[in-house]
């Protein structure tokens, strides 16, 4: 039944009101103004580590997660989990290697190490990159999930949740960083709370279905009894779905160069931590990586859950979408269907959380660039704290308005998640290779750089269309191997490039690095073995 009862209302208006009272008291405590750039795009020196994990999961986890991921774990199983669990082992190299190097540079910004490093011209139009990949894929299939699921649990058109949607996430950014790190805190509390609920109930559902009682350990039980195929992390070639998770590239290939320049090379990501001490940053960073462990626990079980059920002639007419064909992406909103008064407010709630802090977190992104990085540089050089606040802030609601424009396009996607996934691996092997490049090798020029840039798109469009191209003579590689070949070959030409120029060629100014900058503390060392641990373990069982 497509409706929120009275009960569920007054759990969204609360979490409306708490949401938007503390965000109130954060933007306004100790006089804290919007007129500071550094303030608003960085909340600098004054987000904790507890703010700074909660923000960088409350702004990773959304609707692609709840909606996609449970869609994909409907179609794929667990082994769509190693986008989270090859996370939490990124976060590790980010917080010992990349942090670092970006703080003790006083790096505010992704296209400002490019612009330091190499030249302006690397550092714009890699800008440009950003800004066109953050409005065009990354809002616009945030907005499209959350919409879609809205719209399965509430009598709201599609069209006025995504005003809805954008109109909640602009109140949220315009406070800027500072309310978005803190408010995260309450958002991630809600939706993994939300999410466990949801959680429980499938699995609940589950154990009745086969005459356990509700008993949701006797569910888990059945779970990996009826859908064995669900539980195997590594695919072989065999497996119909091996060319979204090809066999050991989740392992040594294409899952490092996504993650490492997702939560690495990020300005979304990163920008959480720029304005925080080492030590604070480290710590945020490495409670995100256990946070991320439980990730697949809210969002990819309740697809499974739903592809058992759906097996056993249950749900068959509420997955299929208006055409009646099978949509993965419908098993979690038919799931929220099923909860009760109250609970499907906390879900609603949880959901909503999740939408609204990934499009906070975005948007902000999308000002801290355009201001600093475009703006700034191109328009206004001499423009004042003031004045880069308030482009920001237009900046933020143009973005928003450009990806609601777009987001009914994305309508004919089967699963949301993977789409993302693809289409953001189109430049994320060009980035991490100049960032790599950059970091740790002096004689990189800034003609590698801007030639790495400007290949990263073409390579990747032509490793995946060369095979319709030429009717099968050319492999068909799955994206994440696309995405390794594409590594290599951008980081062997910029070698090549930088090795033909002399030695005294212009290389923009060096990267200070210091030896002693990458030793950790012991309990860092202790909490990273134990998120290492663990993975060894989900591996080993699940391969």
């Amino acid at each position: 039944m497509n409706k929120l009862q009275l009960a569920d209302y007054i759990v969204f208006f609360i979490y409306f009101v708490a949401i938007a009272g503390y965000g109130y008291y954060i933007y306004h405590r100790k006089k804290a103004t919007s007129t500071s750039a550094k303030e608003f795009f960085l909340a600098e020196g004054s987000l904790t580590w507890w703010a700074i994990g909660a923000s960088l999961i409350a702004s990773n986890i959304s609707a692609e997660h709840f909606i996609g991921m449970s869609g994909s774990g409907f179609a794929l199983g667990l082994a769509i989990s190693t986008y989270e669990w090859m996370a939490a082992a990124t976060l590790i190299i980010v917080a010992v290697f990349f942090i670092p190097l970006y703080l003790k540079n006083k790096i505010y910004t992704m296209p400002q190490f490019l612009s330091r490093r190499y030249n302006d011209k690397v550092s714009t139009i890699m800008a440009v990159f950003w800004l066109l990949v953050y409005v065009f894929v990354n809002l616009t299939s945030i907005i499209y999930l959350g919409a879609l699921a809205i719209t399965s649990i509430t009598p709201i058109s599609f069209e006025w949740c995504i005003a809805g949607l954008c109109i909640f996430a602009l109140v949220v950014t315009l406070g800027g960083m500072k309310v978005i790190g803190y408010t995260d805190v309450v958002q991630v509390l809600v939706l993994i709370v939300g999410g466990l609920i949801t959680t429980y109930l499938a699995l609940s559902l589950l154990a009745d279905k086969f005459g356990y009682d509700g008993d949701i350990w006797k569910g888990l039980g059945v779970l990996r009894k009826e859908a064995p195929t669900h539980f195997h992390m590594i695919f072989d070639k065999s497996n119909a779905y091996y060319k979204d998770l090809p066999g050991l590239s989740v392992l040594i290939g294409g899952m490092w160069i996504n993650n490492l320049a997702y939560w690495g090379c990020n300005q979304y990501i990163t920008q959480r931590a720029l304005g925080a001490d080492l030590k604070t940053a480290r710590k945020g960073i490495l409670f995100a990586a256990f946070l991320k462990l439980l990730v697949p626990v809210i969002a990819v079980l309740p697809g499974i859950v739903m592809y058992v059920l759906h097996k056993n002639g249950m749900f068959q007419e509420e997955m299929k979408n208006a055409a009646g064909v099978l949509k993965p992406d419908q098993a979690y909103p038919t799931l929220m269907n099923l909860l009760p008064a109250g609970l499907k407010g906390v879900a609603f709630a949880a959901l909503t959380a999740a939408i609204v802090a990934s499009l906070a977190g975005k948007a902000n992104s999308i000002s801290t660039i355009f201001s600093l990085d475009i703006y700034k540089k191109f328009f206004n050089k001499s423009a004042t704290e003031k004045q880069l606040v308030i482009v920001g802030k237009w900046a933020v609601v143009i973005a928003m308005l450009l990806a609601a424009l777009v987001t009914p396009a994305l309508k004919s996607l089967d699963q949301a998640y993977q789409f993302i996934q693809e289409y953001v691996g189109f430049i994320s092997p060009g980035v991490l290779a100049i960032f790599l490049m950059g970091f740790f090798w002096k004689r990189t020029t800034a003609a590698a750089a801007l030639t790495g840039t400007l290949l990263t798109i073409p390579i990747s469009t032509i490793l995946k269309f060369l095979p319709v191209w030429t009717n099968g003579a050319f492999p068909d590689y799955p994206f994440l191997d696309r995405m390794s070949i594409t590594f290599v070959l951008i980081v062997a030409i910029m070698i090549v490039i930088s090795l033909s120029k002399p030695k005294t060629a212009p290389t923009g100014e060096e990267i200070e690095i210091d030896t002693s900058m990458f030793r950790v503390s012991p309990g860092f060392v202790v909490g990273s073995v134990i998120i290492c641990g663990i993975l060894t373990a989900l591996y080993t069982v699940f391969w």
